[in-house]
């Protein structure tokens, strides 16, 4: 008789596994050089930085002093807020059992670290949205650093060359250098300058003037340079959970609200540590420790990590809140 799938049950394998294992995508991870790194402060969990205001020069005349006038000072703060980690661990039983265990365990780690990592730059993006004061256009020498989308008298909150425009006249007038400007933007508005006609002075290589050169690799999208912005893709921006009113018609930008779901568009200057907006500390960089657990009979891992971002300037951030979904 032959043998036949019917009369044959114990020799088919019920399920046949692959000997690939299906991966995450990896992240794309902005590089360290986008904050000011503070993190020789060893001790405590806030840190107190002095900062000195502008001196306001005064008319001088003949036989008359000068007033003295003191200059203004301040504090801004770094608080360590973030303490986050993961851990796993993996028995003799499916060690002895199982198959392709330390490829598993290998991309167990990998996926650790990525948690780890988006976690981090989530935070820090987030920061640069809420070091501004929310429902308020965030003056600087007059000029608006956070709006709603649309240019003049938008509805639709969708980004236009006059955001742009106008952001770069924003920084321009809050004195921040042209160098080393940087805006990150979701997916969907790139999505809306890539469908609009006619755009000016854009090239098709990144700038950055030599600050930035090789910290993307596989990394965030480059879309163009834009009125002397790169501007690069993000999907880990800052999300509206409430709506902000922010009426910026006075300045020819759009009178509008940013609704819940809405996403930041982030911009700022990385030129130096001076301009950067945002100051980050290490109290503990990501890593991973293993050991035995006899008495469980498993190896067990884990890894923890210590930080946290601090706002340093408000004169080099601009934020402008876009629809999630329209690009038109």
């Amino acid at each position: 008789m032959t043998q036949l799938t019917t009369n044959t049950t114990a020799f088919i394998d019920a399920q046949i596994y692959s000997k690939y294992i299906l991966d995450n995508l990896e992240p794309f991870l902005l590089p360290e050089i986008f904050w000011r790194d503070v993190s020789d402060f060893q001790s405590g969990t806030t840190l107190n930085v002095k900062t000195v205001g502008d001196v306001v020069l005064q008319e001088a005349a003949e036989d008359v002093p000068l007033i003295y006038n003191p200059i203004d000072t301040d504090t801004i703060t770094l608080t360590i807020t973030d303490y986050v980690g993961d851990a796993w661990g993996v028995s003799d039983d499916l060690r002895q059992d199982g198959s392709q265990i330390d490829q598993l365990m290998g991309l167990r780690a990998r996926a650790s670290t990525r948690a780890l990592a988006q976690h981090h730059e989530s935070r820090f993006l987030a920061k640069l949205a809420t070091i501004q004061t929310n429902a308020n256009v965030n003056l600087v020498n007059g000029a608006p650093h956070r709006w709603v989308a649309g240019g003049s008298g938008g509805t639709n909150r969708v980004m236009t060359m006059d955001d742009l425009s106008y952001m770069q006249f924003a920084f321009d007038t809050a004195d921040v250098p042209q160098e080393g400007r940087v805006a990150i933007v979701p997916p969907v508005v790139a999505l809306a300058l890539n469908n609009l006609p006619n755009i000016v002075n854009v090239s098709n290589n990144p700038m950055f003037d030599g600050i930035v050169t090789s910290g993307f690799q596989r990394n965030h999208r480059f879309v163009k340079n834009i009125f002397g912005w790169d501007i690069w893709t993000s999907t880990r921006l800052p999300v509206k959970t409430a709506t902000e009113a922010l009426n910026a018609s006075t300045y020819g930008l759009a009178n509008d609200t940013a609704e819940i779901g809405d996403v930041a568009s982030v911009f700022m200057c990385v030129a130096d540590d001076n301009c950067k907006p945002i100051m980050h500390a290490w109290r503990k960089m990501p890593s991973v420790e293993g050991w035995r657990d006899h008495e469980l009979r498993q190896d067990k891992f884990q890894t923890l990590s210590r930080f946290g971002f601090g706002g340093q300037r408000l004169d080099t951030v601009g934020v402008i809140w876009t629809s999630p979904t329209a690009y038109n």
